[in-house]
């Protein structure tokens, strides 16, 4: 039994290993407070797929929705793929996320209760499947933002006086 434990270990640290980043939410980590994460599959026409493999997707407008307890990726734009001729997608609309009963519950009740927001951080292939990782987040206001560039540039400039003070060899 141990020894399958291990395995399992190893498979998942292989996984993350071979997980292949197409897209990422860089606006969304000034703009919010991520508390949780959580990663999903997506439902889509073989045409956005090829599409998202070409890396022509942009999340940063995008939101996550709970509807009648289905979850729903909104504003996502999906660029149209030019050798799907008449079988390409509509570019904008709505895709369901694949998610356990149990997570959707944990996501959209802790997003109802506590006031926060649901929105996709990054779009990545694992073994070959589309999957999107939403964040449970809670929106910065501007004097955070301020705060947190502030403290960033602190933590630069202190390592930049280690490296400097630090003896040569």
């Amino acid at each position: 039994m141990a020894r399958q434990h291990k395995d399992q270990k190893k498979n998942a640290a292989a996984g993350d290993e071979l997980r292949q980043i197409v897209t990422t939410n860089r606006r969304a980590r000034h703009d919010y407070e991520i508390i949780d994460q959580l990663d999903c599959g997506m439902v889509l026409t073989g045409s956005e797929v090829k599409s998202v493999r070409n890396s022509k997707i942009q999340i940063e407008e995008a939101y996550v929705r709970v509807d009648y307890g289905e979850v729903w990726l909104v504003g996502c734009d999906i660029a149209e793929y030019a050798q799907a001729s008449i079988y390409n997608h509509d570019r904008r609309r709505k895709r369901k996320l694949l998610l356990k009963r149990r997570e959707i519950r944990k996501f959209a009740e802790s997003a109802d209760k506590n006031g926060l927001t649901l929105i996709p951080l990054q779009v990545f292939f694992q073994r070959g499947i589309a999957k999107l990782r939403i964040g449970l987040c809670r929106g910065r206001k501007l004097h955070d933002k301020r705060q947190r560039l502030k403290e960033t540039a602190d933590r630069r400039e202190m390592r930049a006086a280690r490296m400097k003070a630090a003896p040569r060899r």
